[in-house]
């Protein structure tokens, strides 16, 4: 109770809306809503404002239809604005909730009024309509808040109520609808105008794993929002056609082909044509089950399986050409022959178009952000998967070519011919609604040609579904397909360095020592083979592993270049004749001799003790054993960091939060006694003989806000616990371009080159401060060298080195680069 009652007074005007809404159902009547009466006195929409009701606008905010959206509106009341006013007080909650929905109708209003004049038909088939909607007043609210947010949720809840309210309007259409849309775009003015701080402007950067959840969120909005024309009075949408069986009676099967015939289609036609073509749970289930293998594609999103990409470009591209086609394109023919037709033809063609534009957008979106995808199953299970629809599409089009030629003569409202088959056989996939402004040529009469007629598209949707997603629970690859769980295999095995688990990430390529079994992780970028770390899977020396690589890329037309590996293969690459020079230098501490006694260990022991003082403790864990409210802080950390940097995120050795997922990652958290996240840290493991002998820092992040000496107090409990459990080493792992050791002067004319690029990145990632900040800890500093066979090829492997790590880098952000600015 007392809970309760801090929220109620934490939340006043939430509060006070939450009764309000309440108490003016319950006297208006919640079933229904207000009577006509009083509904044209509360009410807002065209009319009443021209009858000089200037209050409908702020009335119309308090009141719902039915109880369903009664019900619905409480409870988002109760979150959206109980958040809004969280996250920017009272006083400014109270002003979005008037001033942007206010300013949204009147917009939407002027525009219908517009439209009316000019004999819009939408306008004027709307003018009537008399609007009660309290989610205008929420939508904007939620949307002004935005501005007050993280990072994180800023971007989520702007993309989110956009696209809601975007899919509203294409799928209901009410002028509700309408008002809602233009308070969403009022609200996010308004949170610009109310914000108190100068913050940044614009789109904030996003990690690869927020890319993914927009885009999935995105995919299943356009999945779900054709519902809209079933749930809503409006009926528009892929849906509509279903919502017309629990309204009518089916007509007669001969009449309805007798009366309408080709180009003269009659509403009465167009509605008797739907009844009969959705006669039966095959044909719903056509117009449904596109929309589902959506859903199971934006869940392929999430995984950043590439894949599901391609699915979800492949339906809404579907849709939209679809949309496109039978309301567009096919129609035009019968109306160049009937002029009279044309003025309203073009408009409803217009109208009905638009809902092709949104999967066109979704699809183009998807191919533009696909690198943020790489998740790849195998190519045979692709082509699997290909060849599995394409029978299936075959063999069912030819089973229903085939029963209906069987039938042609008593089977069907008239004798059909094969040509009449082949011209109906594609439509049988075809989801109904596309197919409402279609001519009926012939309907089966007979049980089994109705059965095969309204059923094979059915059958292929649940084939195309039922195949896609074994392929995308594959865990096969990120792009070394099937040899992902060998790679995996090996790396237990050991014989590798500290950050050979590094070879699981995206991007990866993969060489197999034909002699032994050992691998060696490697991308192509450019002419160059860039390698991660050295070989793994069976013991030191790897001196003949690497020759053999190496003639492996010249064979290819590649230059090989050992990144990242241990400086005592120096001698080897000397015999080789290659050229060296330190990139790196890991800091490695040995967990059996941890102590923090001595003057030198001072900041460690402060962090320690600031820590408990302030409560926070350590936490040893993994991802998956998090509850959903700690990894979505994880995921606002990470999303707060990205965003605050001027350049993208960094790949090739620098992991981010989606390869935190990794099972056999740990992760290390600093977490207050109310469950708040401070930091994290990742650690990847090193194996011999399938048992950990080292964990490897990875990741980093804390809040902005969080305590001074966090990540401090967070490496010292893993070196305690890794001295409790055994552990061999601890690797703070090496900050890329950050060293103070040469080992070869010939090279110094490259090192001055990556010492510049070092500095220009300093700024923004601290590859030096981070180099200095693991000198605390008094490791041993053991150099890593980046190795090559010609110096000639220096300025390439200059320019794959920097795409590696930044594949994202756009011209302007290198040339920023290149003056050192960052």
């Amino acid at each position: 109770m007392r809970s309760a009652l801090r929220l109620i007074t934490s939340h006043p005007f939430t509060t006070a809306v939450f009764a309000l809404v309440l108490a003016l159902a319950l006297a208006t009547g919640p079933l229904h809503g207000p009577h006509r009466p009083l509904r044209l006195w509360l009410g807002t929409g065209p009319g009443p404002i021209l009858d000089g009701h200037w209050w409908t606008p702020l009335t119309s905010l308090f009141f719902a239809d039915d109880l369903g959206e009664l019900i619905l509106a409480l409870v988002l009341v109760v979150l959206l604005v109980g958040v809004a006013e969280r996250l920017m007080g009272t006083r400014r909650t109270a002003i979005a909730f008037v001033v942007s929905p206010i300013v949204g109708i009147l917009f939407g209003i002027g525009l219908q009024l517009l439209g009316s004049q000019t004999g819009e038909m939408w306008a004027r088939n709307v003018h009537h309509l008399v609007v009660l909607d309290v989610f205008t007043a929420i939508g904007g609210t939620i949307m002004t808040a935005s501005a007050f947010a993280g990072v994180l949720w800023r971007r989520r809840i702007r993309v989110l109520t956009v696209l809601v309210a975007l899919m509203l309007v294409l799928y209901s259409g009410l002028p509700g609808d309408l008002y809602r849309l233009f308070a969403v775009l009022v609200g996010l003015a308004l949170g610009v105008i109310l914000r108190p701080t100068a913050e940044r402007t614009g789109w904030a950067r996003s990690s690869h794993h927020e890319v993914r959840v927009l885009l999935a969120s995105a995919v299943t909005i356009t999945a779900v929002g054709p519902v809209i024309g079933l749930l809503t009075r409006s009926r528009y949408g892929l849906l509509a056609p279903v919502g017309l069986l629990f309204t009518n009676d089916l007509p007669d099967k001969g009449s309805v082909v007798q009366r309408c015939q080709a180009f003269s289609v009659t509403v009465q036609c167009v509605h008797d044509l739907t009844l009969e073509r959705i006669n039966g749970v095959g044909p719903i289930l056509v117009s449904v089950l596109p929309l589902l293998l959506l859903l199971v594609a934006a869940a392929g999103l999430l995984r950043g399986s590439r894949f599901a990409l391609w699915l979800a470009v492949a339906v809404n591209g579907m849709l939209g050409a679809l949309s496109l086609l039978y309301f567009g394109l096919l129609p035009l023919a019968g109306i160049t022959s009937r002029p009279h037709f044309a003025s309203r033809y073009w408009e409803i063609t217009v109208i009905l178009a638009l809902s092709a534009l949104l999967p066109i957008a979704i699809a183009v979106t998807l191919v533009v952000l696909r690198r943020h995808f790489p998740v790849r199953p195998p190519a045979r299970s692709v082509w699997r998967y290909v060849l599995t629809v394409a029978i299936a599409f075959v063999a069912l089009a030819g089973f229903y070519v085939a029963v209906g030629y069987v039938l042609r003569e008593t089977g069907f409202t008239r004798s059909i011919d094969l040509p009449d088959l082949l011209g109906d056989v594609l439509e049988r996939f075809v989801p109904v609604n596309f197919l409402r402004r279609e001519p009926i040529t012939y309907l089966p009469t007979d049980p089994i040609g109705t059965i095969v007629y309204h059923n094979v598209g059915t059958v292929f949707w649940l084939v195309v579904i039922a195949a896609a997603i074994p392929v995308m629970r594959r865990r096969s690859s990120w792009r070394g397909g099937g040899d992902a769980a060998r790679v995996r295999s090996l790396i237990e095995r050991g014989g590798g360095d500290a950050i050979s688990f590094m070879a699981t990430w995206p991007g990866n390529d993969y060489w197999f020592d034909p002699a032994d079994g050992r691998c060696i992780a490697y991308r192509v970028i450019g002419r160059v083979a860039i390698t991660t770390g050295g070989p793994f899977g069976a013991p030191p020396p790897h001196d003949r592993s690497i020759d053999r690589f190496a003639r492996f890329c010249d064979d290819n037309g590649w230059t090989p270049v050992f990144y990242s590996v241990d400086a005592a293969l120096r001698p080897f690459f000397a015999e080789l004749g290659w050229s060296t020079m330190v990139v790196a230098e890991e800091a490695v501490i040995r967990p059996q001799k941890w102590a923090t006694t001595g003057k030198k260990w001072q900041d460690i022991r402060s962090s320690i003790n600031r820590a408990e003082r302030a409560g926070i403790r350590a936490e040893w864990t993994t991802f998956a054993a998090l509850p959903l409210s700690t990894a979505v802080q994880l995921s606002d950390i990470s999303e707060q960091w990205v965003a605050e940097k001027d350049l993208p995120e960094m790949e090739f050795t620098l992991g981010g939060l989606d390869q935190l997922r990794d099972p056999a990652v740990r992760l290390m958290l600093a977490v207050t006694e109310s469950g708040r996240v401070e930091a994290v840290t990742s650690w990847l493991p090193t194996y011999r003989d399938g048992v950990v002998i080292g964990w490897t820092l990875d990741f980093m992040r804390r809040r902005g806000d969080s305590m001074n000496g966090v990540m401090e107090f967070l490496i010292a409990e893993s070196a305690t616990r890794m001295r409790d459990d055994g552990i061999e080493f601890l690797s703070l792992s090496a900050a890329p371009l950050a060293h103070t050791v040469t080992l070869d002067e010939a090279a110094s004319g490259m090192d001055r080159t990556l010492g510049r690029l070092s500095a220009s990145l300093e700024p923004v990632y601290g590859f030096r401060s981070l180099l200095r900040f693991k000198r605390k800890f008094q490791p041993e500093e053991h150099p890593l060298i980046m190795a090559y066979p010609d110096p000639v090829a220096l300025p390439a492997i200059g320019v794959a080195l920097v795409r590696a790590y930044l594949p994202e880098l756009s011209v302007k952000q290198a040339a920023n680069l290149a003056r050192g600015r960052g």
